[in-house]
């Protein structure tokens, strides 16, 4: 195996986070802002991309790590976690909005998963995290959340979060299941992945769930979140007073309101 062999505990429900357990210069890598905590003795240190072997020798290969990062629209920078004392250690990644942490082991994948860009939390070292090109242009101008996402290869173990509850979905060979573009998590390599227009006017002015599904054909695995961020950051966006949202709300706002008018 060329990634670092961790072990790990789910903690919580809804607002969940991951204790990964590092045995002596073990290392996970983790986006900048997922810590939550972790014990003495582990060293964080920033480094471009994702720390990887495939990603070339050099500044160069770094360089290039990172500029794919850039991409999906992440940051410049990960963080690795190492345990530098004799014992095992433990450090904490905290998701960073309701819903599940998922992990997944690449070794029974074949090596690969594609997630949305917002999705992964962290993973063993070693694994590498790219970006993924859809096939057809079109998806990325007119399916919001479709042509960019990240690819995370290599045989260790990588977390990804979701919003929401998470629904995992075995296709068959020649299924095929449409799904709303914000709302798909994560699906195996295997998955042959597009995205389709909606027909009818009325259902993309009106239908309130956009114009665009992605279509995924089997066979393979595909994760599926029931609250992208998007949709939530959207809903607490139409509800803040000075956007026009409801002031009310049924509270002691909506009775102030009312001796005002």
């Amino acid at each position: 195996m060329n990634n670092h062999e961790i072990d790990y505990k789910l903690h919580g429900d809804d607002m969940q986070f991951v204790e990964v357990e590092l045995d002596p210069q073990e290392t996970v890598i983790a986006e900048a802002g997922g810590l939550m905590m972790m014990d003495d003795d582990i060293t964080m240190e920033t480094i471009f991309g994702d720390g990887s072997s495939n990603q070339g020798g050099g500044f160069v290969g770094k360089l290039i790590g990172a500029g794919k990062r850039v991409i999906t629209g992440e940051s410049l920078f990960m963080t690795t976690f190492t345990n530098q004392g004799s014992g095992k250690k433990h450090v904490s990644f905290a998701s960073p909005y309701p819903g599940k942490i998922v992990p997944m082991d690449l070794s029974e994948m074949n090596g690969k998963i594609i997630c949305q860009k917002d999705a992964f939390l962290a993973a063993a070292k070693g694994v590498s995290v790219g970006v993924e090109f859809q096939r057809k242009i079109g998806a990325g101008f007119f399916g919001g959340e479709g042509f960019i996402m990240q690819k995370l290869e290599g045989d260790g173990l990588a977390f990804v979060h979701a919003g929401g509850t998470i629904h995992k979905r075995e296709l068959q060979p020649g299924e095929k299941l449409r799904v709303d573009t914000g709302c798909l998590v994560a699906m195996t390599g295997d998955v042959d992945y597009n995205i389709e227009f909606v027909g009818g006017v009325k259902t993309a002015l009106f239908g309130g769930e956009g114009i665009f599904f992605a279509t995924l054909s089997g066979p393979g695995t595909v994760w599926v979140q029931s609250l992208p961020f998007s949709r939530l950051a959207s809903k607490v966006f139409a509800a803040l007073p000075e956007k026009g949202g409801n002031k009310g709300e049924g509270g002691i706002g909506g009775v102030f309101d009312l001796f005002n008018k």
